[in-house]
Protein backbone atom coordinates (compact mmCIF):
# COMPACT_ATOMS: atom_id res chain seq x y z
CA UNK A 1 0.00 0.00 0.00
CA UNK A 2 1.45 3.37 -0.98
CA UNK A 3 1.87 5.89 1.81
CA UNK A 4 2.81 9.48 2.66
CA UNK A 5 5.04 10.08 5.69
CA UNK A 6 4.84 13.67 6.94
CA UNK A 7 8.08 13.90 8.92
CA UNK A 8 11.61 12.49 9.04
CA UNK A 9 14.96 13.89 10.19
CA UNK A 10 17.16 11.94 7.80
CA UNK A 11 18.80 15.03 6.27
CA UNK A 12 20.39 15.84 9.63
CA UNK A 13 21.53 12.25 10.12
CA UNK A 14 23.12 12.28 6.67
CA UNK A 15 25.29 15.32 7.28
CA UNK A 16 26.37 13.91 10.65
CA UNK A 17 28.06 11.20 8.61
CA UNK A 18 29.21 13.52 5.83
CA UNK A 19 26.82 11.77 3.43
CA UNK A 20 26.16 13.75 0.23
CA UNK A 21 22.71 12.34 -0.56
CA UNK A 22 20.03 10.03 0.86
CA UNK A 23 20.12 7.40 -1.87
CA UNK A 24 21.55 4.66 0.35
CA UNK A 25 22.65 5.22 3.97
CA UNK A 26 23.80 2.45 6.27
CA UNK A 27 23.33 4.14 9.66
CA UNK A 28 19.82 5.53 9.26
CA UNK A 29 16.18 4.53 9.51
CA UNK A 30 15.33 5.83 6.05
CA UNK A 31 16.89 6.17 2.65
CA UNK A 32 15.56 6.32 -0.90
CA UNK A 33 16.10 2.66 -1.73
CA UNK A 34 14.26 1.53 1.42
CA UNK A 35 11.47 4.02 0.72
CA UNK A 36 10.98 2.31 -2.63
CA UNK A 37 11.11 -1.13 -1.05
CA UNK A 38 8.49 -0.10 1.51
CA UNK A 39 6.03 1.27 -1.03
CA UNK A 40 6.39 4.97 -0.21
CA UNK A 41 4.73 7.60 -2.34
CA UNK A 42 5.92 10.76 -0.61
CA UNK A 43 8.27 11.74 2.20
CA UNK A 44 8.42 15.10 3.97
CA UNK A 45 12.14 15.78 4.54
CA UNK A 46 12.71 18.18 7.45
CA UNK A 47 15.52 20.67 7.72
CA UNK A 48 15.60 20.52 11.50
CA UNK A 49 17.46 23.29 13.31
CA UNK A 50 19.12 22.07 16.53
CA UNK A 51 19.31 24.59 19.39
CA UNK A 52 22.12 27.10 19.18
CA UNK A 53 24.86 27.05 21.78
CA UNK A 54 26.02 30.12 23.73
CA UNK A 55 28.22 30.95 20.76
CA UNK A 56 25.11 31.38 18.62
CA UNK A 57 26.23 28.42 16.52
CA UNK A 58 24.89 24.92 15.96
CA UNK A 59 27.33 22.27 17.19
CA UNK A 60 27.01 18.88 15.53
CA UNK A 61 29.46 15.97 15.61
CA UNK A 62 32.27 18.25 16.76
CA UNK A 63 31.61 20.84 14.05
CA UNK A 64 30.11 24.32 14.40
CA UNK A 65 27.74 25.95 11.94
CA UNK A 66 25.79 29.15 11.66
CA UNK A 67 22.13 28.61 10.83
CA UNK A 68 22.85 29.69 7.26
CA UNK A 69 25.78 27.28 6.86
CA UNK A 70 23.74 24.44 8.34
CA UNK A 71 20.77 25.18 6.07
CA UNK A 72 23.02 25.24 3.01
CA UNK A 73 24.46 21.80 3.87
CA UNK A 74 21.09 20.12 4.35
CA UNK A 75 19.57 21.87 1.35
CA UNK A 76 22.46 20.70 -0.82
CA UNK A 77 22.02 17.13 0.46
CA UNK A 78 18.32 17.26 -0.42
CA UNK A 79 18.95 18.62 -3.91
CA UNK A 80 21.72 16.06 -4.47
CA UNK A 81 19.23 13.34 -3.53
CA UNK A 82 16.68 14.54 -6.07
CA UNK A 83 19.41 14.60 -8.73
CA UNK A 84 21.44 11.48 -7.89
CA UNK A 85 18.35 9.34 -7.24
CA UNK A 86 16.31 10.92 -10.03
CA UNK A 87 15.19 7.58 -11.39
CA UNK A 88 13.41 6.88 -8.07
CA UNK A 89 12.33 10.23 -6.60
CA UNK A 90 11.65 13.82 -7.62
CA UNK A 91 10.88 17.00 -5.70
CA UNK A 92 7.21 17.87 -5.27
CA UNK A 93 5.82 21.33 -4.61
CA UNK A 94 2.15 20.37 -4.58
CA UNK A 95 -0.37 17.60 -5.18
CA UNK A 96 -0.11 17.86 -8.97
CA UNK A 97 3.62 17.13 -8.74
CA UNK A 98 2.95 14.03 -6.63
CA UNK A 99 0.49 12.75 -9.23
CA UNK A 100 2.94 13.49 -12.03
CA UNK A 101 5.78 11.73 -10.23
CA UNK A 102 3.60 8.70 -9.52
CA UNK A 103 2.64 8.52 -13.21
CA UNK A 104 6.36 8.30 -14.01
CA UNK A 105 6.95 5.59 -11.42
CA UNK A 106 8.72 7.98 -9.05
CA UNK A 107 8.32 8.84 -5.39
CA UNK A 108 8.12 12.46 -4.21
CA UNK A 109 10.12 14.51 -1.73
CA UNK A 110 8.68 17.57 0.02
CA UNK A 111 11.08 19.91 1.83
CA UNK A 112 10.18 21.37 5.23
CA UNK A 113 11.50 23.47 8.11
CA UNK A 114 11.36 22.10 11.65
CA UNK A 115 11.70 25.33 13.65
CA UNK A 116 10.95 28.37 11.52
CA UNK A 117 13.61 30.55 13.10
CA UNK A 118 15.42 31.08 9.77
CA UNK A 119 12.42 33.15 8.67
CA UNK A 120 13.61 35.65 11.28
CA UNK A 121 10.43 37.72 11.37
CA UNK A 122 10.52 38.52 7.64
CA UNK A 123 7.79 37.68 5.13
CA UNK A 124 10.34 38.36 2.39
CA UNK A 125 12.56 35.62 3.79
CA UNK A 126 9.55 33.29 3.96
CA UNK A 127 8.90 33.96 0.27
CA UNK A 128 12.58 33.26 -0.46
CA UNK A 129 12.38 29.84 1.21
CA UNK A 130 9.08 29.12 -0.51
CA UNK A 131 10.78 29.80 -3.83
CA UNK A 132 13.52 27.35 -2.80
CA UNK A 133 10.91 24.65 -2.22
CA UNK A 134 9.94 24.84 1.45
CA UNK A 135 6.33 23.66 1.63
CA UNK A 136 5.76 23.04 5.35
CA UNK A 137 7.01 24.94 8.40
CA UNK A 138 6.86 23.58 11.95
CA UNK A 139 6.44 27.03 13.46
CA UNK A 140 8.54 26.28 16.54
CA UNK A 141 10.73 23.52 17.89
CA UNK A 142 11.57 23.51 21.61
CA UNK A 143 12.47 27.18 21.92
CA UNK A 144 10.91 30.60 21.44
CA UNK A 145 11.31 32.13 17.98
CA UNK A 146 9.80 34.82 15.76
CA UNK A 147 6.52 32.89 15.42
CA UNK A 148 5.82 32.15 19.06
CA UNK A 149 6.49 29.69 21.85
CA UNK A 150 6.99 25.94 22.15
CA UNK A 151 5.21 23.21 24.08
CA UNK A 152 6.03 23.28 27.76
CA UNK A 153 5.30 21.40 30.97
CA UNK A 154 4.73 24.80 32.58
CA UNK A 155 1.05 25.76 32.26
CA UNK A 156 1.72 29.49 31.99
CA UNK A 157 4.32 29.00 29.25
CA UNK A 158 2.05 26.52 27.47
CA UNK A 159 -0.74 29.11 27.33
CA UNK A 160 1.37 31.68 25.45
CA UNK A 161 0.05 32.37 21.96
CA UNK A 162 1.56 33.42 18.65
CA UNK A 163 3.55 36.63 18.47
CA UNK A 164 2.23 39.41 16.20
CA UNK A 165 4.56 38.24 13.42
CA UNK A 166 3.38 34.65 13.92
CA UNK A 167 -0.21 35.71 13.37
CA UNK A 168 0.74 37.65 10.23
CA UNK A 169 2.81 34.71 9.04
CA UNK A 170 -0.08 32.23 9.35
CA UNK A 171 -2.13 34.38 6.99
CA UNK A 172 0.79 34.70 4.59
CA UNK A 173 1.47 30.95 4.64
CA UNK A 174 -2.16 30.38 3.65
CA UNK A 175 -1.71 32.84 0.80
CA UNK A 176 1.63 31.45 -0.42
CA UNK A 177 0.78 27.78 -0.13
CA UNK A 178 2.93 26.64 2.80
CA UNK A 179 1.43 24.05 5.14
CA UNK A 180 1.29 25.19 8.79
CA UNK A 181 2.61 22.58 11.24
CA UNK A 182 1.68 22.92 14.93
CA UNK A 183 3.80 20.04 16.22
CA UNK A 184 6.01 21.56 18.97
CA UNK A 185 3.84 24.71 19.18
CA UNK A 186 2.39 25.84 22.53
CA UNK A 187 -1.27 25.17 23.22
CA UNK A 188 -1.93 28.90 23.10
CA UNK A 189 -0.26 29.08 19.71
CA UNK A 190 -2.33 26.14 18.51
CA UNK A 191 -5.57 27.94 19.30
CA UNK A 192 -4.32 31.09 17.56
CA UNK A 193 -3.70 29.01 14.41
CA UNK A 194 -7.22 27.59 14.72
CA UNK A 195 -8.63 31.11 14.82
CA UNK A 196 -6.50 32.63 12.06
CA UNK A 197 -5.86 29.93 9.45
CA UNK A 198 -8.36 29.70 6.62
CA UNK A 199 -6.71 26.52 5.32
CA UNK A 200 -6.31 23.07 6.88
CA UNK A 201 -3.19 22.68 8.98
CA UNK A 202 -1.29 19.73 10.39
CA UNK A 203 0.47 18.35 13.42
CA UNK A 204 2.98 16.47 11.30
CA UNK A 205 4.33 14.23 14.09
CA UNK A 206 2.09 14.26 17.18
CA UNK A 207 -0.13 11.73 18.97
CA UNK A 208 -3.04 11.63 21.47
CA UNK A 209 -2.52 13.33 24.82
CA UNK A 210 -5.39 11.34 26.34
CA UNK A 211 -3.33 8.16 25.83
CA UNK A 212 0.14 9.57 26.45
CA UNK A 213 0.47 12.76 28.53
CA UNK A 214 3.48 14.15 26.68
CA UNK A 215 3.00 17.90 26.14
CA UNK A 216 3.76 17.46 22.43
CA UNK A 217 0.62 15.40 21.92
CA UNK A 218 -2.84 16.68 20.99
CA UNK A 219 -5.79 16.86 23.37
CA UNK A 220 -9.14 15.47 22.24
CA UNK A 221 -10.40 19.04 21.90
CA UNK A 222 -7.48 19.88 19.62
CA UNK A 223 -8.08 16.79 17.49
CA UNK A 224 -11.76 17.67 17.09
CA UNK A 225 -11.01 21.26 16.09
CA UNK A 226 -8.25 20.29 13.64
CA UNK A 227 -10.58 17.77 12.05
CA UNK A 228 -13.34 20.38 11.76
CA UNK A 229 -10.92 22.58 9.82
CA UNK A 230 -9.95 19.72 7.51
CA UNK A 231 -6.53 19.07 9.00
CA UNK A 232 -4.66 15.84 9.67
CA UNK A 233 -2.07 14.64 12.19
CA UNK A 234 0.81 12.28 11.45
CA UNK A 235 1.39 9.68 14.14
CA UNK A 236 4.84 9.86 15.73
CA UNK A 237 6.66 6.55 16.36
CA UNK A 238 8.62 7.91 19.37
CA UNK A 239 8.07 5.88 22.57
CA UNK A 240 7.51 8.95 24.77
CA UNK A 241 4.56 10.01 22.61
CA UNK A 242 2.93 6.57 22.64
CA UNK A 243 3.10 5.27 26.22
CA UNK A 244 1.02 6.26 29.24
CA UNK A 245 4.35 6.36 31.07
CA UNK A 246 6.48 8.66 28.94
CA UNK A 247 9.67 7.12 30.36
CA UNK A 248 8.97 3.76 28.72
CA UNK A 249 11.30 3.16 25.77
CA UNK A 250 9.15 0.79 23.71
CA UNK A 251 7.35 1.77 20.51
CA UNK A 252 5.05 -1.06 19.47
CA UNK A 253 2.54 -1.81 16.74
CA UNK A 254 -0.08 -2.21 19.45
CA UNK A 255 0.46 1.38 20.62
CA UNK A 256 0.63 2.82 17.10
CA UNK A 257 -2.68 1.15 16.29
CA UNK A 258 -4.20 2.33 19.58
CA UNK A 259 -3.35 5.99 18.89
CA UNK A 260 -4.52 5.84 15.28
CA UNK A 261 -7.83 4.29 16.30
CA UNK A 262 -8.22 6.93 19.02
CA UNK A 263 -7.69 9.62 16.39
CA UNK A 264 -10.47 8.03 14.33
CA UNK A 265 -12.78 7.86 17.34
CA UNK A 266 -12.22 11.53 18.22
CA UNK A 267 -11.51 13.23 14.89
CA UNK A 268 -13.04 10.88 12.35
CA UNK A 269 -11.55 8.67 9.66
CA UNK A 270 -10.32 11.65 7.61
CA UNK A 271 -7.99 12.84 10.40
CA UNK A 272 -5.13 10.37 11.10
CA UNK A 273 -2.02 10.13 8.93
CA UNK A 274 1.63 9.09 9.27
CA UNK A 275 4.46 11.23 10.66
CA UNK A 276 7.08 8.73 11.73
CA UNK A 277 9.87 11.08 12.92
CA UNK A 278 12.33 8.43 11.74
CA UNK A 279 15.97 9.39 12.26
CA UNK A 280 14.81 11.85 14.91
CA UNK A 281 13.83 9.30 17.56
CA UNK A 282 15.37 6.52 19.64
CA UNK A 283 14.15 3.57 21.67
CA UNK A 284 13.00 0.01 21.06
CA UNK A 285 11.12 0.62 17.82
CA UNK A 286 9.02 -2.17 16.34
CA UNK A 287 8.77 -0.04 13.19
CA UNK A 288 12.24 1.48 13.07
CA UNK A 289 12.73 1.55 9.31
CA UNK A 290 10.74 3.08 6.47
CA UNK A 291 10.61 -0.28 4.69
CA UNK A 292 8.53 -1.73 7.57
CA UNK A 293 5.62 0.68 7.26
CA UNK A 294 3.27 -2.02 5.96
CA UNK A 295 3.43 -3.67 9.40
CA UNK A 296 1.25 -0.83 10.71
CA UNK A 297 -1.37 -1.41 8.03
CA UNK A 298 -1.40 -5.14 8.79
CA UNK A 299 -1.86 -4.44 12.51
CA UNK A 300 -4.72 -1.99 11.85
CA UNK A 301 -6.45 -4.63 9.76
CA UNK A 302 -6.03 -7.15 12.58
CA UNK A 303 -7.54 -4.59 14.96
CA UNK A 304 -10.64 -4.27 12.81
CA UNK A 305 -9.91 -1.15 10.75
CA UNK A 306 -11.28 -1.46 7.21
CA UNK A 307 -9.07 -1.44 4.13
CA UNK A 308 -10.74 1.79 3.00
CA UNK A 309 -9.87 3.61 6.24
CA UNK A 310 -6.34 2.18 6.29
CA UNK A 311 -5.82 3.66 2.82
CA UNK A 312 -6.91 7.04 4.20
CA UNK A 313 -4.41 6.79 7.06
CA UNK A 314 -1.63 5.68 4.73
CA UNK A 315 -2.18 8.16 1.92
CA UNK A 316 -5.49 9.89 1.27
CA UNK A 317 -5.76 12.06 4.39
CA UNK A 318 -2.29 13.57 3.98
CA UNK A 319 -2.78 13.92 0.21
CA UNK A 320 -6.03 15.83 0.73
CA UNK A 321 -4.32 18.31 3.05
CA UNK A 322 -1.47 18.71 0.55
CA UNK A 323 -3.97 19.32 -2.26
CA UNK A 324 -5.87 21.93 -0.25
CA UNK A 325 -2.84 23.88 0.99
CA UNK A 326 0.22 23.61 -1.26
CA UNK A 327 0.79 25.55 -4.47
Amino acid sequence: MKFIDMHCDTLMQAIKGDVLDLCEIQDSMLDIKRMKKGGASTEFFAIFFPPQKESGLIELEGKSFSDEEYFDLLYKCYKNTMSNCGDLIAQAMNAADIIKNESQGKMSGILTFEDGRMVDGSLNKMKKYYDMGIRLISLTWNGENCFGYPCSKDADAMSLGLKPFGKEAVEYMNELGILIDVSHLSDGGFWDVVEISKKPFTASHSNCRSLSPHQRNLTDEMIKKMAEKGGAAGINFAPAFLNADTAVRDSTLELLSLHLRKMIDVGGEDFPALGSDLDGITGNLEVGCISKMSMIFDRLKTDGVSERVIEKIAYANAFRVIKETLR
